[in-house]
């Protein structure tokens, strides 16, 4: 990417990000980290949503140098945990709409750096799972498998689906079957249509009746409330709609990743990291969410390459990427694992309130990496 970027800080905050990967690799091997409550990162089941960060953050360090001392040992955690995250495509109680956070991450980053078969195998079979919860009435993509009395999850999307889309843009690339492009065209029509305000912020949780796919309510989710602004919300709504659009080259995808990032850019203001929701009454601000801030830079840089407006999102990505490492980088503490501090997982349910979240570095990671130029990630 061309910028006008200092090499010193960039080159400091990727070396400090690889470091301190290696070191954490020798602690949490083949586990499945969230979050770091006290500096440590804790352990999760693999088909917990986020389990393909830790082996994407693993990748993103190995391709950087796949010579390093620490390499071998970064490729074989990371197949590691592809192989007990096969595991989970075998029960259906356990596939979601995440897949392509868990499979492009893994199997489908292995197959891309190493030309591994199992890794293209199980990136297709998590694309054609992925592509049987689409709701053919209500063009839509289920999200959860899980009973709630606060709705019918049977008609529920949520705009994180926007991030998964690319598993199955990938599909049709490998299979020539432009069936898994179309699905994933269509749910992103309706993320537009539906989720997207218009000014520009994004609901978190929209409710379709599962018979017809008419839309019935929407719902706060990881937000404040209905009507609110989920920082982390906008976030993967203005990076989603961006990977569409270089998927597809279709204008409309463009112009609703712009809506989201000039909203999330100017509710975001001089500040670096957001408040978790952007609309969140003053006596619920005090938690913040560095994880929005890495997400949204890494989606800039997408937006910089795409758009007319490239310059001004490139500048505004180094900004926030910049400042992370500046002012929520815990540096090389061994007293802290997480690469990024002040992240919020569930603000409404009190979950990882202020802590490093793994996603937080996994996108971290991967805006400077765009930022040093890398090309084709995961």
């Amino acid at each position: 990417m061309n910028t006008s970027t200092s090499a010193t800080w960039l080159e400091e905050a990727w070396q400090q990000g690889v470091h301190k990967t290696i070191r954490n690799a020798k602690r949490i091997q083949d586990t499945f980290p969230h979050i770091s409550p006290q500096g440590v990162y804790d352990k999760n089941d693999p088909e917990w949503w986020t389990a393909g960060f830790w082996p994407g953050l693993l990748w993103l360090v190995y391709r950087d140098d796949p010579q390093h001392e620490a390499a071998a040992d970064l490729q074989r955690i990371a197949a590691s945990c592809e192989r007990q995250l096969e595991d989970c495509l075998r029960d259906p109680d356990l596939v979601d709409h995440d897949l392509g956070f868990v499979w492009l991450l893994s199997g489908v980053a292995r197959y891309r750096q190493m030309g591994s078969e199992d890794g293209r195998r199980r990136g297709m079979l998590a694309a054609n799972l992925l592509a049987a919860r689409f709701h053919v009435r209500g063009e839509f993509i289920r999200a959860w498998n899980f009973r709630s009395s606060m709705m019918d999850t049977r008609g529920v999307a949520i705009i994180d689906s926007m991030m998964n889309l690319p598993l199955l843009y990938w599909a049709s690339e490998q299979s020539s079957d432009p069936r898994f492009r179309w699905l994933a065209e269509a749910h992103a029509d309706t993320v537009a249509r539906e989720f997207v305000r218009a000014d520009g912020s994004i609901c978190h949780v929209v409710e379709f009746d599962p018979h017809t796919g008419q839309k019935l309510r929407e719902h706060g989710g990881q937000g404040h409330a209905p009507g609110s602004a989920w920082a982390r919300g906008t976030a993967w709504a203005l990076h989603g709609f961006a990977l569409s659009f270089r998927y597809t080259g279709e204008a409309r995808y463009l112009e609703t990743a712009e809506r989201a990032a000039d909203f999330f850019l100017a509710m975001l203001g001089e500040d670096i990291v957001p408040v978790w929701d952007f609309r969140a009454p003053a006596e619920h601000r005090a938690a913040w969410d560095s994880s929005a801030a890495a997400i949204a830079a890494s989606g800039l840089f997408e937006l910089a390459k795409l758009s007319p407006r490239g310059p001004t999102y490139a500048a505004a990505g180094e900004r926030i990427v910049r400042g992370l490492y500046e002012r929520y980088s815990p540096a090389e503490s061994v007293a802290e694992e997480g690469l990024i501090m002040q992240g919020t997982v569930h603000y409404p349910e009190g979950r990882g309130i202020n802590v490093p979240i793994i996603y937080g570095d996994y996108f971290y990671m991967e805006a400077l990496a765009k930022l040093r130029g890398y090309e084709g990630l995961f």
